[in-house]
Parts: structure tokens; C-alpha cells; sequence
């Protein structure tokens, strides 16, 4: 199996770098939902001391050995620190895209972790990460869904694209299970729930057909239809789970 070469390969490119932990989550690590080829290789790894302009270096030296292999486009790794890790605000070194950047470890990941995460390497989640309750974790996706999905979805030529209509979609009824009941979900169960959410058919089986199927490339009268029909679902549907999360936490 690829997936399974490009992690022993992985895991011993960071040798070099002494890591504590390497921990694989979202789809690879659940199992249920991971499809070779198209899903993400969502990978954390956390190193023993300062990420230095040095070890910047060795950590994009290893991934340049590896780009050649199969799926290798799809590895992403934020690297941590034990003295860094337990703060969900702060921003570590990722390598996402084929690039280095930074971005936070969300609380859904380090929940992920914690539940299902799978170690590559080295020590367990639970040694390393602080444990995020319910209602952080409901709290914070609710945010994202008022603070980043529900402004994306007045950007109309967003919507033209695949990723964002998946991803919109997906998070979406993710995020209400999550905020309902304290539950992480597969995206195969956020979609056979989506039309139960109110969610147009239509989309939700084009989705299921990209992520599962092998369809023909979409005609642009559909690809303008599927916008419109996304956003209109997505900009009332936000809207509502975020006033009935306020609603509830006043009574709490």
C-alpha cells in the first residue's frame, strides 16, 4: 500500500531530527473514510526542542526527498514542541501544498488525537496534549462556522470551485453534530446526513460522486447552479446553527 511506504519512509526522514512523537489523524487515522489517493496524509509530529532556522531546514529537506514518491503531494505535517503544544491559539510550522507556512493545531485536531489519533512514533497524544472537553470543542466549531464559513459564503466566485462546495458542505454538517452532541463525524456520515440537515440533493450527491465516483467534469451551467444552490442553503443554515448555539449558552 503507498500510503503505508510513504509513512515508514516519512517517519525515518525525521530521524534526523530526533522527534518525540509522530501522529497521523483525520481519515487516515479513523480508517473508516481514508481513500489512497484522494484523501490527505494529516500528519503532527513534535519535536524535542526550538524549531530554529537549522531545524527549519532539515524539516524541509525531508520532505524534498520525498517528493517524488506516490502521494507525497498530499503529506501535510505541522510540528510541534512539548513547550509549544498545548496552546490551540498558537501558530506552528506546517508543511502543507508542497510549502512551509504556520497555522494553528485546532481544537477538532487535538480532539481527533485523542480519540482515534494513531502514533507513527514515539509517545501517545494524551502525554503531550492538554484534552479538549465538549464544550470547547462545540464552541470553537460553531466560531469557525460564524467567523470563517458564514463571510466565505458571500464571496460568490469561491463557489464556482469543487473544494469549496465539498468543503463547505462537509464542515458544515460536521460542525453541527459536533455542537449538538459533542460528537466527531466521518465526511461519508456528514453526507448521508446533509439532506436530513435540509441540505439540496442535488449538491449533496454531485459531492458524493466526486468523492466516491469517477464522474465527468461538470458542465459550467451546473458548476453556476451548484454555487447558487450552495450558497443559499449554507448562508441560512449558518446563520441558524449559530443563533440556536447562542440560545443555548444563555441557558447554561
Amino acid at each position: 500500500m503507498e500510503t503505508e511506504t510513504l509513512l515508514a519512509r516519512f517517519v525515518r526522514e525525521l530521524s534526523a531530527l530526533d522527534p518525540v512523537a509522530v501522529w497521523a489523524h483525520g481519515s487516515l487515522a479513523a480508517g473508516d473514510d481514508y481513500q489512497e489517493g484522494r484523501s490527505d496524509l494529516d500528519l503532527i509530529a513534535v519535536l524535542p526542542g526550538p524549531v530554529t532556522p537549522a531545524v527549519v531546514w532539515k524539516i524541509a529537506v525531508a520532505h524534498a526527498r520525498l517528493r517524488t514518491l506516490p502521494l507525497a503531494a498530499v503529506l501535510h505535517c505541522t510540528y510541534l514542541t512539548p513547550s509549544t503544544a498545548a496552546d490551540p491559539a498558537r501558530s506552528h510550522l506546517t508543511w502543507a501544498y508542497e510549502q512551509l507556512f504556520k497555522r494553528p493545531v485546532s481544537l477538532v485536531t487535538r480532539r481527533e488525537l485523542h480519540a482515534f489519533g494513531r502514533v507513527l512514533y514515539g509517545q501517545e497524544p494524551a502525554g503531550l496534549l492538554p484534552p479538549v472537553t465538549d464544550r470547547e470543542l462545540g464552541d470553537f466549531v460553531v466560531r469557525d462556522q460564524r467567523d470563517y464559513w458564514r463571510p466565505v459564503v458571500d464571496k460568490a466566485p469561491l463557489w464556482t470551485r469543487d473544494v469549496w462546495v465539498d468543503l463547505g458542505m462537509i464542515t458544515f454538517a460536521r460542525a453541527t453534530v459536533t455542537a449538538r452532541e459533542g460528537r466527531l463525524i466521518s465526511k461519508r456520515e456528514a453526507l448521508d446526513l446533509l439532506p436530513g440537515l435540509g441540505a439540496p440533493a442535488e449538491v449533496v450527491e454531485d459531492i458524493r460522486s466526486r468523492r466516491y465516483g469517477d464522474p465527468a467534469p461538470p458542465t459550467e451551467e451546473w458548476t453556476v447552479r451548484r454555487a447558487r444552490l450552495t450558497r443559499d442553503y449554507l448562508g441560512p443554515a449558518i446563520d441558524a446553527l449559530t443563533a440556536s448555539a447562542s440560545v443555548s449558552a444563555s441557558y447554561d
